[in-house]
């Protein structure tokens, strides 16, 4: 028999990529662990590596795509589940609520980059391109 080491999981430990993809911040734990590995999540203000093991009460910071997210974990699971119940899983930080409402309400007021170009242009437009690609071939 080898030597005697306390399995983490009985102790309700869980590791980070399988908490991440349970709870849904990742659609694949192969994605949770690229995370992980890249510096993109940090447990407790610490850079994490994909087999960290989590346990209830740990603070993660989680980069995204979108934005960034704190979270409390407030349960374990090792396997992916419905959303309602991955929400269960963790609570969010009121610090990274206000932050990312007050970039989605960035983006909201932000102008469109390609409004004016969308489309086809107008009969007067196209005869102002035309005209000018005339004269820009001319010089």
């Amino acid at each position: 028999m080898r030597g005697h080491t306390s399995d983490p999981l009985e102790h309700g430990g869980v590791r980070l990529d399988v908490w991440l993809h349970a709870a849904r911040f990742f659609k694949h734990r192969s994605e949770a662990a690229a995370a992980a590995d890249g510096g993109k999540v940090h447990v407790n203000g610490l850079r994490a590596k994909p087999a960290k093991n989590l346990v209830v009460g740990d603070r993660l910071d989680i980069q995204l795509p979108g934005g960034s997210i704190t979270v409390i974990l407030r349960a374990t699971e090792h396997r992916r589940g419905p959303a309602e119940q991955a929400r269960k899983l963790y609570e969010e930080t009121p610090e990274s609520i206000a932050r990312r409402e007050a970039l989605r309400e960035q983006r909201r007021l932000a102008a469109d980059p390609g409004a004016a170009s969308r489309g086809r242009p107008s009969k007067n437009l196209r005869r102002a391109l035309e005209k000018f690609r005339r004269s820009a071939t001319r010089d």
